[in-house]
């Protein structure tokens, strides 16, 4: 029994604004001028840019009119809201004319050729263009036909207008694939007549050249054949061939043209006698060659483009030109792990409401800022959410010193908010953000596809640094880090970079270890209010408390500037309690929520 593959034609007014789709039963496609849309029509102005939704069935199509849908949608001769369109009718919209036509599809009918002739590079340089000034005037349009299609369909389209053009001998081109499928698909398809009717490509010429040689591949049918009744070809074509087309959004792609001998052609007569169809495949070997290095070249930049919101200038170099994202696998290695997140846009939401697009943008700002100092200093972006920003350090090349890293990241972005907190009238400066940086076991890596790469951290350390980021509101403080980070920073990071202190040992909410987590400060320098003995007799308040010597601990902290919020917390515990520690009193202060 053959199956009937479905194809809508489009037509326009203009003889360039056409396209063929084809559609499989079961599914939904939608009619749009958006270039997103299941059949886009971008030269149609009178359609919307999501226009009629299209069920497809076995042997009918049934439309529905969108509700967005600014003009009607006509089938025989009236405006409808709905309608069933069977094979052989047609329907309008705007200028634009839509015919349902079958195309026979019969997978086990494979054509077996009078002559096969697989092409080498070197030999086709050998070959001389006929009819140089056509070939040469065609490619200089080629940029423009790539460049100017706005997505997959519209290329097809303009690639097969451009091979009629530069091939004249040929009746009919296909872009062809073989990927994911055990039958020649043809992405877009065109004849030199419109009248002609559709026609099949010979699966076995499209396998031969796609899968078997990756190179060009031309047949020749006898006519006299008993071959030749092949109803893929349509029973019209008596030569064709197919040119690999590397990176054309498939894995494996390729341009088929096809069409008949002169009047001349003696069945039997060799290939050297046809010189022709050589310089025919020679020319479309040389558009081929050009479609594939500029589609691969467009999708490194949108690939690049990409990664550097994620990955600082380092990590791409590792990447290389070709972008070899093995090395992004997802593994699991020691990382740093920080969360920012931006405090006040909440409230900005509502007392903004009036102007969300301007709230957006200094949002938006916001998080660029932070992006940029992750960056700066060798981390990765792995997210955005909301309003807060993940970043991490230690993968996908291991470092001893990302902890370091992620602290100088913390502490440009805490001076950026505060550089912008003291300019009158700048963008950020009702903003405050608080950071949390946590060290340890995760995996991180790549999710996504090769044409998008996402990349995340999962584990444990990744929840503490977010708890840790909540913490900095109870704590009062804008940078809170674990033990982990502080044992490893303290040695490492030059006073004149920063400063740490110690505030308290917490069982946060809902976790069953409690954490030792210290506040990160900028150097003496940037904050003369807080200087490093004040630091020391804090940390002895901390030690103090955690002892349960509560007395000593107040005079310590007690002696903090006013202007330290950070003491607050502690020094709540203890008046609350009239300084004295509770009975079977362990240091640890637990968090009632997060």
């Amino acid at each position: 029994m053959d199956v009937v593959v479905l194809e809508l034609a489009s037509q326009g007014l203009e003889p360039a604004h056409r396209s063929r789709r084809q559609l499989a039963p079961g599914q939904r496609y939608v009619i749009g001028r958006d270039t997103d849309a299941s059949i886009s029509i971008p030269w149609d102005p009178q359609l919307s840019r999501r226009h009629v939704q299209v069920d497809v069935h076995l042997d009918h199509l049934q439309l529905t009119r969108l509700d967005s849908a600014r003009n009607p949608l006509f089938f025989a001769g009236e405006s409808v809201a709905t309608c069933r369109v069977e094979i052989g009718q047609h329907f309008v919209i705007g200028s634009t004319t839509f015919h349902l036509a079958p195309m026979e599809a019969e997978p086990g009918i494979v054509a077996v050729p009078f002559e096969e002739v697989a092409f080498k590079p070197q030999e086709l340089r050998k070959i001389r263009y006929q009819d140089p000034e056509n070939r040469i005037e065609v490619l200089t349009h080629l940029p423009e036909v790539i460049s100017g299609a706005r997505n997959d369909d519209e290329l097809y389209h303009r690639l097969a207008n451009l091979l009629l053009k530069g091939v004249v001998h040929a009746e009919a081109v296909a872009i062809v694939t073989t990927a994911g499928t055990d039958d020649v698909q043809m992405l877009h398809w065109d004849r030199r007549h419109e009248t002609a009717g559709p026609f099949r490509p010979s699966r076995r010429l499209v396998t031969e050249a796609l899968e078997r040689r990756r190179s060009s591949v031309l047949h020749i049918w006898e006519k006299d054949s008993p071959q030749s009744h092949d109803k893929t070809l349509m029973q019209e074509f008596d030569w064709a061939y197919c040119t690999p087309v590397p990176g054309l959004a498939l894995e494996s792609a390729g341009l088929y043209v096809a069409g008949r001998m002169g009047k001349t052609f003696i069945p039997g007569t060799t290939l050297s006698d046809a010189l022709q169809l050589e310089a025919d495949v020679k020319f479309t070997e040389l558009v081929a060659e050009i479609i594939g290095a500029v589609v691969r070249a467009k999708r490194l930049e949108r690939q690049k483009a990409g990664l550097r919101q994620f990955f600082a200038p380092p990590i791409l170099a590792a990447l290389g030109d070709e972008l070899d994202t093995t090395l992004l696998e997802p593994s699991e290695c020691d990382v740093t792990v920080m969360f920012c997140d931006l405090r006040g846009f909440s409230q900005r939401a509502e007392t903004e409401v009036g102007d969300l697009i301007g709230l957006l943008e200094r949002v938006s700002r916001a998080l660029g800022v932070m992006t940029q100092h992750i960056l700066e200093n060798g981390g990765v972006t792995g997210d955005f959410q909301g309003d807060a920003t993940l970043g991490f350090w230690g993968w996908p090349f291991p470092s001893p010193d990302a902890a370091v890293h992620a602290c100088r990241a913390a502490l440009g972005i805490r001076a950026a908010f505060a550089k912008a907190a003291a300019t009158r009238n700048h963008p950020l400066a009702d903003f405050t953000m608080g950071i949390g940086i946590a060290h340890g076991r995760a995996v991180a890596g790549k999710i996504g596809t090769a044409e998008q790469v996402k990349v995340t951290v999962f584990g444990p350390v990744v929840n503490l640094a977010s708890r840790l980021e909540s913490m900095t509101k109870q704590l009062r403080v804008p940078i809170v880090l674990d033990e982990a980070t502080a044992r490893i920073v303290r040695p490492r990071l030059a006073s004149s970079e920063g400063r740490l202190r110690r505030l308290a040992k917490l069982l946060p909410y809902g976790m069953e270890n409690p954490v030792i987590v210290s506040e990160l400060l900028p150097p003496l320098s940037d904050d003369p209010d807080l200087s490093d003995a004040q630091i020391e007799s804090y940390e002895r308040g901390v030690e103090h408390f955690i002892e349960g010597q509560w007395d000593e601990a107040y005079r310590c902290l007690h002696a903090m500037p006013p202007s330290d919020r950070a003491q607050d917390f502690l020094m709540q515990q203890i008046v609350s309690h009239n300084r004295t520690a509770p009975e079977n009193w362990d240091g640890i202060v637990r968090l009632p929520s997060k």
